[in-house]
């Protein structure tokens, strides 16, 4: 039997193997048309918002970029993840993401990061 950290393991894993990739298809089957990620700017409802925040994301931390895994925590149907990256158009010395599921899909994002431009 799958437990919900299980599913969120998985489902994490398949987040941030898309991101690497900028597999931008990848990462929107993780999210519903009820979803919502929660930026320092605001929430941004739906996956056509959804879609231009990652693709907006990944001219800064495009594949191949410098990522480095600071902290990941998973519990229950919550994961959260601290990171830095760093690519020719930024540097972000510190990123953090948290995401809650309900089933196999992430319900709400939180995401916020410092970044340099370089």
């Amino acid at each position: 039997m799958l437990t919900s950290e299980t599913v969120t393991r998985d489902i994490l894993t398949h987040h941030l193997t898309a991101f690497g990739n900028n597999d931008l298809d990848g990462i929107m089957k993780d999210y519903t048309a009820e979803s919502e990620v929660l930026t320092p700017e605001g929430p941004l409802k739906g996956l056509a918002a959804i879609r231009k925040f990652f693709e907006d994301f990944f001219i800064a931390i495009p594949t191949g970029s410098a990522f480095e895994m600071k902290q990941l925590t998973v519990t229950g149907n919550v994961a959260y993840i601290a990171w830095a990256s760093e690519s020719a158009v930024a540097k972000i010395p510190m990123g953090t993401d948290t995401f809650f599921l309900e089933g196999d899909k992430i319900r709400f994002h939180t995401v916020a990061d410092y970044r340099l431009a370089e």
